[in-house]
């Protein structure tokens, strides 16, 4: 004779999946979790991901219209309400239009935008390179002059007083340089 534990196991209640209990979510964040949870059980499930809706598209103005309406005597009481379902149906279209073509320039003018900014970042980035280099440049030199003033220091008091006359001018350019070149932000904000 079967126990009564034996009987619940092999029978489950209605409303049951597998001999667990029905929970009906009361808030978004319980169905939240029950969906996670039921995604848990079986992680090795793949899970459904919906496609994306497609845009909405209005339908296509016919090639050949047949039934052509006018202002001619005649017309019946329901032709009024056609009438009006086509206008309303064109209007459709044309709103639609309008809507895609504006959509349309205004990501040439970010696209025309990201590229203006990423010329001009790389315009700014050579020209710090070069300054760099011109820098690099200088210190070079002055390294080899003192290295030669050290070496040559007693045979020639002429010469030294050159050398101080173009580290003065190299002085200068390089004034001259550091005031045209003055940093200018690598960023406008609201310039359009």
């Amino acid at each position: 004779m079967a126990t009564h534990d034996e009987k619940s196991k092999k029978t489950t209640k209605p409303g049951t999946k597998n001999g667990q209990p029905l929970v009906i979510a009361k808030t978004p964040a319980e169905e939240q979790r029950l969906k996670l949870e039921r995604l848990m059980r079986n992680p090795d499930k793949p899970a459904a991901i919906p496609d994306r809706h497609k845009e909405w598209n209005p339908r296509a103005p016919p090639e050949f219209v047949r039934d052509v309406m006018g202002s001619s005597a005649g017309a019946g009481s329901g032709e009024f309400h056609v009438y009006r379902h086509l206008r309303r149906r064109e209007y459709q279209r044309q709103d639609f239009l309008e809507k895609m073509s504006a959509k349309q320039s205004k990501e040439q003018a970010y696209l025309d935008k990201v590229v203006q900014n990423q010329r001009e970042s790389e315009e700014r980035t050579a020209k710090r390179r070069k300054k760099r280099e011109k820098l690099k440049q200088k210190k070079l030199v002055a390294k080899k002059a003192k290295q030669d003033q050290n070496d040559g220091d007693a045979t020639s008091s002429p010469d030294s007083s050159q050398d101080e006359k173009e580290k003065e001018k190299q002085d200068e350019e390089a004034e001259k340089e550091a005031e045209d070149d003055a940093e200018l932000p690598s960023f406008i904000m609201g310039k359009k």
